[in-house]
């Protein structure tokens, strides 16, 4: 039977200049704000810039916005042009959980891929937490992601994300050989909503679990096919609710592939 656990809060967003500062990690933001990612990558340090192989897609405006998690605070560029390109309520609500069972999960040097990471807030977390983080994502949020995770991270946790592009239920075999997969947990936040390729997400999730890797899936229910979902993710995974968001309508799922 499922378990459930309520949270005593609701994740937490940032105004600028909002909240305590923490000079262990302090975020340059200055470095941050342009007219568009092209400049940003323009001002930062030569080690960032020297890192980043994705250059942001060029939107109209980048807005930055600001988090607090694991105690630090963490500022992400993002865009309302593009899907990916926001953090959404689940990557939050997903945040908050592992930032209250750090202890219990033991992120400290497991190996993390996160299933459509998006501005990379969850991503980021995960590395602050001690974790080895792939976060992966369509061709087009890989600029944006890669800046944000290197922005948030370079210098500052153990093991620096590395950014792979992951299009659901292709080439899999080719860019994640099964011979190679050893992860300890993959991470998903809002990766269901109304689109056409939930039989890919679901076959993509499953491929890349191996024996003992857990699957945390956080995701604001907004729809019928979304639960449609859940119905078929239970066939194929054995399944726990471990937290839920009431107000925001988010659930977060731990899951183990089921092996015959």
């Amino acid at each position: 039977m499922d378990s459930c656990l309520h949270p005593g809060r609701q994740p937490r967003h940032l105004e600028e200049g909002a909240g305590p500062q923490d000079s262990s990690s302090e975020v340059d933001t200055e470095a941050l704000r342009t007219d568009g990612p092209l400049g940003d990558l323009n001002e930062v340090e030569p080690s960032l810039q020297s890192l980043q192989k994705f250059a942001p897609a060029n939107y109209a405006s980048y807005t930055q916005e600001y988090y607090r998690f694991a105690g630090k605070k963490i500022v992400i560029q993002e865009s309302i042009e593009s899907y990916g390109a926001v953090v959404w309520p689940a990557a939050m609500a997903l945040c908050q959980y592992l930032e209250e069972h750090a202890e219990e999960l033991n992120f400290q040097d497991a190996k993390i891929l996160e299933i459509g990471a998006g501005p990379g807030l969850v991503s980021i977390v995960a590395s602050i937490l001690g974790a080895q983080v792939t976060a992966t994502d369509l061709p087009d949020v890989l600029g944006n992601l890669q800046f944000n995770l290197l922005k948030n991270t370079l210098h500052h946790t153990a093991h620096l994300p590395e950014v792979k592009e992951l299009v659901w239920g292709e080439g899999l075999e080719e860019h994640f050989p099964k011979a190679t997969l050893s992860y300890d947990y993959v991470l998903a936040s809002d990766v269901v909503y109304h689109h056409y390729f939930l039989d890919k997400l679901l076959a993509t999730m499953a491929y890349l679990c191996q024996p003992g890797t857990v699957l945390l899936w956080a995701n604001k229910f907004r729809f019928s096919t979304d639960y449609e979902f859940l119905d078929k993710f239970k066939q194929v995974f054995d399944t726990t609710l471990l937290a839920e968001f009431p107000e925001s309508s988010v659930k977060i799922f731990k899951a183990m592939l089921k092996w015959d």
